[in-house]
């Protein structure tokens, strides 16, 4: 079973004992996350697309840690004109342990016939 979950404002495709790299949240290691943002589940044999989320799924998860990135490099230059700038920076990131995906639909509600009112 997987799921495609927005976490932060990005997209991921998760499966359950994924290890991913996300955006740095605000939350402390060790500490236990959901995400109810899910826009796919897929279980194998139904495929459920949300309109824009899917509701009543989840996708939770474990923060293992916290650390920072490769440098990326930020290098702008215009040619002819002596302009050069190289910058860089590291990225914060966070280490998410996928632990399980709820995929629970909404229950629908089944229409009860009404009785009717008798006349005297």
């Amino acid at each position: 079973m997987f799921a495609i979950v927005n976490i932060s404002g990005k997209q991921y495709r998760v499966e359950k004992g994924d290890k991913i790299k996300v955006a740095l949240l605000e939350t402390e290691a060790g500490k236990k996350v959901k995400f109810e943002n899910v826009l796919l589940t897929d279980d194998g044999k139904k495929v459920t697309v949300g309109n824009p989320t899917v509701s009543g799924a989840t996708v939770s998860g474990t923060v293992m840690s916290h650390g920072r990135d490769k440098k990326v490099i930020v290098f702008k230059k215009k040619r002819r004109k002596g302009y050069r700038r190289k910058n860089g920076h590291r990225q914060d990131f966070s280490l998410l342990q996928i632990d399980a995906i709820s995929a629970s639909a909404p229950k629908k509600k089944t229409a009860k016939p009404k009785a009717e009112k008798k006349k005297d």
